[in-house]
C-alpha cells in the first residue's frame, strides 16, 4: 500500500522552473497591485490538504513548483491519475463533493495529447492541461465520467502539451476563409474540462498556454470561465486568447454555480480584460427552462447593456447553450444539493440523448428546445443588440 508522506518547503520555488516570459515587469505588478490582493483572497477558495501524484509527476519542474505552493499537504503516490480507489468510484464521496473539490489535488501526466476538431465554440480542442474543478456547478458534465469525486487534476506536462500545439498550428498555416469560431484564426479550446481561471492559482499551466498563443499569430487560446482572477491581468496575451465569461440570470448561477465568482462580477470584470489585451466573447449558458427563465434573462441582458462599456461591445459576442443533464450526476447531486435538481432535473420536458463520446444525457425535449433557443435569440436581439451569437444548441 502507498503510504503518505510529507514534502519539505521549498524557499524558492522559482528556481525549480524556468519561468521566462512568465516574469512581469515591475511597472505591470505596480499598476496591478490592488488586484494581486484581491487574488490573494481568491486563493482561498483552495486549501489543499491532499495531493495524490504520480511518481513522474511529482518529480517534474512543474510538479515540484505545485508541491512547493502546498507545504503542509499529505502527498499520496498513485500510480494513475486516472485510477485512484479513494476518490473515482466511491460512491460515499458523493456527499462529501465540495470538500474534495477543496481540499485535494491530484497530479498526472497527460498521456493523450490529441488534437480533435469542433466546430462550435473552437476550431479545434487542444489537449488539456488540467482536468476538473474547484467549483461545483450542478450542471458539470466533467464528473461524468470520474465517478462520485471531481478534484483538479494538473498536468505537468505541459510543456510536451504546448510542443503539441505548435506543431498542429504550424501545420494548418492561416485560415483560408471566416468561421463562426473565428474570422481569421484557428481557434483552439485550452479549457473543456477544467476553469483555466482556477488553474492558474494552482500552476503556471494556464500563463504558459496563454503566452505560447500570444506568439502565434494564426491561432487563438480559448477558454471558459466562472471565476474572476485578476492574476490573468498580468499577462501578456496581445489578443490571442479569448475568454468566454460564462453567464445567467443570478438566481439560477445561485443555486447552480457553487463557489464561483457572482455574475455580475464576472459582467464587470469584462472591460479590465478587454484592456489587458484579451478577446472578450460570453456564455450564455446553461440556459435553464423555469418559470420565469425568459424575464430573468431579459434582466441580465439589460444590464449587461447599461454597464458594459464600448470597448467591450465593439469585440464582443456570444455562445447559448441549453441545459445539458445526466442520470449518474442527478443522484451525486441528489446526495449533496437536491434542490439544484428541482430546477434541472425535468422529465416533463426533457429526453435522453446520447452525446458525442457516446454517453447518454438528458436534454430538453427538440421542439422545447428550439423554442426556448429562438427566445433568447429574440431577447438578445432586444436587450443587447451589439452582441452577435456565433452559435446556439
Amino acid at each position: 500500500m502507498d503510504t503518505p508522506q510529507r514534502h519539505g518547503v521549498v524557499q524558492d520555488p522559482d528556481a525549480l522552473f524556468d519561468l521566462g516570459e512568465l516574469r512581469t515587469g515591475p511597472e505591470v505588478r505596480r499598476a496591478a497591485g490592488p488586484l494581486v490582493r484581491d487574488s490573494e483572497q481568491a486563493r482561498r477558495m483552495l486549501s489543499v490538504r491532499e495531493i495524490h501524484a504520480e511518481p513522474g509527476a511529482a518529480a517534474s519542474p512543474r510538479g515540484r513548483q505545485i508541491l512547493a505552493r502546498f507545504p503542509d499537504a499529505v502527498v499520496l503516490p498513485t500510480s494513475s491519475h486516472w485510477r485512484i480507489p479513494a476518490l473515482h468510484g466511491n460512491q460515499g464521496n458523493a456527499e462529501r463533493w465540495v470538500r474534495i473539490k477543496s481540499t485535494v489535488l491530484v497530479l498526472g501526466e497527460k498521456k493523450t495529447l490529441t488534437v480533435r476538431p469542433n466546430g462550435r465554440s473552437a476550431d479545434w480542442i487542444a489537449p488539456g492541461a488540467a482536468n476538473g474543478c474547484a467549483m461545483a456547478c450542478a450542471y458539470c458534465y466533467v464528473p461524468r465520467r470520474k465517478g462520485y469525486a471531481n478534484p483538479i487534476t494538473v498536468f505537468t506536462n505541459v510543456d510536451r502539451i504546448i510542443a503539441r500545439l505548435a506543431r498542429h498550428v504550424a501545420g494548418q498555416g492561416r485560415k483560408s476563409e471566416p468561421n463562426q469560431c473565428d474570422p481569421s484564426a484557428w481557434v483552439y479550446d485550452v479549457g473543456e474540462n477544467n476553469d483555466c481561471s482556477v488553474d492558474a492559482l494552482i500552476s503556471e499551466n494556464t500563463a504558459d498556454l496563454v503566452h505560447a498563443f500570444a506568439r502565434w499569430p494564426t491561432a487563438k487560446a480559448s477558454f471558459a470561465t466562472k471565476f474572476v482572477n485578476p492574476d490573468l491581468l498580468l499577462l501578456d496575451p496581445r489578443g490571442r486568447t479569448r475568454i468566454r465569461f460564462s453567464l445567467m440570470p443570478p438566481d439560477d448561477s445561485r443555486l447552480l454555480d457553487i463557489r464561483t465568482s457572482p455574475v455580475e462580477s464576472r459582467i464587470a470584470a469584462a472591460a479590465d480584460f478587454v484592456e489587458a489585451g484579451y478577446e472578450v466573447h460570453f456564455n450564455l449558458s446553461p440556459v435553464v427552462i423555469r418559470p420565469g427563465w425568459e424575464q430573468a434573462w431579459s434582466l441580465l441582458l439589460q444590464h449587461m447593456d447599461d454597464v458594459l462599456p464600448l470597448a467591450v461591445k465593439e469585440q464582443a459576442a456570444a455562445e447559448v447553450i441549453m441545459l445539458t443533464h445526466n442520470r449518474d450526476l442527478h443522484d451525486v447531486n441528489m446526495a449533496w444539493h437536491p434542490r439544484a435538481e428541482d430546477a434541472i432535473w425535468r422529465p416533463d420536458i426533457q429526453q435522453a440523448k446520447r452525446s458525442e463520446n457516446g454517453s447518454w444525457n438528458v436534454r430538453y425535449r427538440n421542439a422545447t428546445k428550439a423554442a426556448a433557443v429562438e427566445t433568447v435569440r429574440d431577447l438578445v436581439r432586444t436587450h443587447a443588440p451589439w452582441l452577435p451569437i456565433r452559435y446556439a444548441f
